[in-house]
């Protein structure tokens, strides 16, 4: 498969040759499932935390005596039946991250570009570089290329002016073909990859 190849002009530079062999069948889903449910729960800060009765403040001192006021017994002011008291079982500090196998990930990754390919969703760029820091020509470039909605833009390395010129574009993401995940390919309506950066993806899909 051959994927053509533009320039932030929008013009013509080629084609590209993907060498990574694609999915073609249903293998895969399940893995994409299990990266993106790990991906998500690595994010949950776990650090949601109640008081139990031995962590409330109060005192030991017993509220009333044992019989004859007509009451239910009662020892402590901490009691979970009582207002301000401690909570039973509630959620404490805790990790949610998930341990998936670095095949699963390729396997995730390699499902999800070839998804992301056949739906004509990936666009490759020659090179994406800037003259500026500045956000009005970087959204020139992309009203060039001709890109509308969310965006992921995969770069070879890090660039100081796309970086710059982006973080202010609320509907774009940025990042690197050594740091791009599966949440982020299928996240976005439009990918950009540069060339260098697919390269780098394909040696990551390509190795051992």
């Amino acid at each position: 498969m051959k994927l053509p190849v533009k320039d932030i002009q929008g013009n013509s530079q080629g084609e590209l040759e993907i060498k990574i062999p694609l999915i073609e069948d249903g293998s895969g889903t399940q893995a994409v499932h299990d990266v993106v449910v790990a991906y998500q729960a690595a994010q949950r800060m776990g650090t949601a935390c109640t008081k139990t009765v031995g962590e409330v403040a109060g005192t030991n001192k017993k509220p009333w005596r044992q019989k004859g006021t007509g009451r239910a017994r009662a020892g402590s002011f901490q009691s979970p039946l009582w207002r301000g008291g401690g909570v039973v079982f509630g959620p404490r500090p805790r990790d949610f991250s998930k341990k998936v196998s670095r095949s699963t990930k390729h396997l995730a990754l390699r499902k999800a570009l070839s998804e992301r390919l056949k739906a004509g969703d990936i666009l490759v760029i020659d090179d994406i570089k800037l003259n500026s820091p500045k956000t009005k020509e970087f959204l020139g470039v992309l009203s060039t290329l001709e890109v509308d909605g969310t965006a992921l833009i995969v770069s070879q390395g890090a660039d100081k002016n796309l970086t710059l010129a982006s973080r202010n574009v609320m509907h774009v993401e940025l990042t690197s073909g050594e740091n791009l995940n599966t949440y982020q390919l299928l996240r976005s309506d439009k990918v950009l990859i540069t060339k260098g950066a697919f390269e780098a993806i394909e040696q990551r899909l390509t190795k051992e």
